[in-house]
């Protein structure tokens, strides 16, 4: 298995927040991990902020060799992913152990 970067966010990813998730972000692509995972399990609400981080990162990501992903799962945060078709742009997975064998694989 390659490496791979979690970044696990808790407690609410809006405005305020979500530059420390880009912070995050950044640092852990500027060690060119062969996959980048970003955990919202813990995260009890995801506002626009933190979906632009998420969709930065893909874009980021895109057209390189690092694979990216999201965990989500519930109403916090997958549904909001879903409605606005970020889901549909991203992997998304409903377990930090779903993704890193995706991820990994």
């Amino acid at each position: 298995m390659g490496r791979v970067a979690v970044i696990a966010a808790s407690g609410e990813l809006d405005m305020l927040t979500a530059p420390q998730l880009r912070d995050a972000v950044q640092a852990a692509l500027d060690k060119s991990p062969e996959g980048l995972i970003v955990d919202l399990t813990n995260v009890d609400f995801l506002g626009s902020a933190g979906m632009q981080v998420l969709m930065e990162a893909r874009n980021q990501t895109d057209g390189t060799s690092t694979r990216y992903a999201v965990v989500a799962e519930g109403a916090a945060t997958s549904r909001p992913l879903k409605i606005t078709g970020i889901a549909d742009l991203i992997d998304l997975f409903a377990s930090l152990d779903v993704a890193l064998e995706n991820v990994s694989a």
